[in-house]
């Protein structure tokens, strides 16, 4: 054993053998099967995955919500980390054993967007629903025993004891930090906490409303507390969240169907007028609704986390944005991955957001239809399973 890699010289260039979580079809149960993992080609990266936590994006992924999105066989999974096992062509800033995570939404450092600091975007290695095979050649690095290929899942893949990623998408962190806890940095914890740090800039003093209380919520809670926030009201209609909610910093809370007027009415009463900020990270079109008119005429900011199935459009009137509102949507708390995602993990691993509280579940790998049950039924923020 060398750097968590079993055998780490023997590896290199090979097919590698492992166990995977294959969805065969909306909603049908994980089986997990030996797949084969190609070695990384030219500007890819071969990872073995050590942790890897469930997302509600997985949860909608697998159900099929977004039937245009459908691809089958497919290997899902997107919040992970682990060490890497081998680099192809051209990789020059990763390296064999490095501690990394993969991130849906890369940065390859040389498109017009990665060198715009008005845009986390990537035009090779951005995120992307439809992608289902890698960008070099337009082929999958997986396969079944008997040949047959297996899709890939936003740039990552991570329910796989090893998966192949475009290089634009392996953060290379501290190897004193915790992969069990920098798994979290892979998506929710850093979508919730850029959305209010960087995209809403949230200020000391200010208040705040968030529709949904999962992972991506309760990040974006953390980090108005740590910005000074003084009332942050979290909205979702599972009470049992607001326990977890108000030891992350939630100060109030709302439960929906304890009220007959709207939540917007009720939230404008408790803050006299409206919130600052508010966030929607839940996906639905009338939460969405609910979020943008709880905030306050004039200045009020609503920034969208949740992620919205096809064909519903945006549940707002044009001449509404009139009244001095604005809204706006967040892809990966805006982080640029490569160059920004490092320098938040020393601040996590420094405990400006503690990243143990989210994990409220942990499982072996082998128990992922069981993870995925907990998260339908609500009981958890993040599972983390161990390969």
């Amino acid at each position: 054993m060398e750097n968590g890699l079993r055998n780490p010289g023997g590896t290199t260039g090979k097919v590698i053998t492992c166990k995977a979580a294959i969805t065969w079809g909306p909603g049908e149960p994980f089986v997990i099967e030996e797949v084969r993992v190609d070695p990384p080609q030219k500007m890819e990266v071969r990872i073995k995955i050590l942790f890897t936590s469930i997302c509600h994006t997985d949860l909608s992924a697998w159900q099929g919500e977004n039937e245009a999105q459908r691809a089958y066989p497919r290997i899902l999974g997107h919040e992970a980390s682990g060490i890497v096992e081998s680099v192809g062509e051209g990789v020059m800033d990763i390296k064999k054993g490095d501690h990394v995570v993969p991130i849906f939404n890369g940065e390859c450092g040389d498109c017009l967007y990665c060198k715009c600091e008005k845009t986390n975007m990537c035009e090779r290695a951005g995120v992307n629903p439809f992608m289902t095979v890698m960008v070099n050649d337009g082929k999958s690095r997986f396969s079944c025993k008997e040949g047959k290929p297996i899709f890939h899942f936003l740039n990552t893949s991570t329910f796989s004891e090893y998966t192949v990623v475009e290089s634009a998408c392996v953060v290379k962190l501290d190897p004193d930090a915790s992969l069990k806890t920098m798994t979290l940095l892979s998506c929710g914890v850093s979508t919730g906490v850029g959305a209010a740090w960087n995209i809403a800039n949230v200020k000391a003093g200010s208040t705040v409303a968030i529709f949904g209380l999962g992972a991506v919520g309760l990040a974006v809670a953390e980090a108005a507390r740590a910005r000074g926030a003084t009332k942050i009201v979290g909205v979702d209609i599972n009470p049992n969240k607001f326990i977890k909610g108000r030891a992350m910093g939630i100060t109030d809370t709302i439960n929906p169907r304890d009220f007959e007027k709207p939540v917007h009415e009720c939230i404008r009463e408790m803050t006299g007028g409206g919130v600052d900020y508010s966030f929607d990270c839940a996906g639905i079109s009338e939460v969405l609704r609910e979020a943008f008119l709880s905030t306050h005429e004039g200045w009020g900011l609503t920034v969208i986390l949740g992620i919205h199935t096809s064909p519903k459009m945006l549940p707002l009137h044009p001449m509404e944005l009139f009244t001095g509102r604005v809204i706006i949507a967040s892809v990966f708390g805006g982080f640029k991955g490569k160059t920004q995602l490092p320098n938040f993990a020393k601040e996590c691993m420094q405990g400006v957001v503690n990243l143990e509280e989210f994990i409220t579940h942990e499982l072996p790998f082998e128990k992922i239809n069981e993870a995925f049950q907990l998260l339908i039924d609500g009981k958890s923020v993040r599972c983390m399973l161990y390969l």
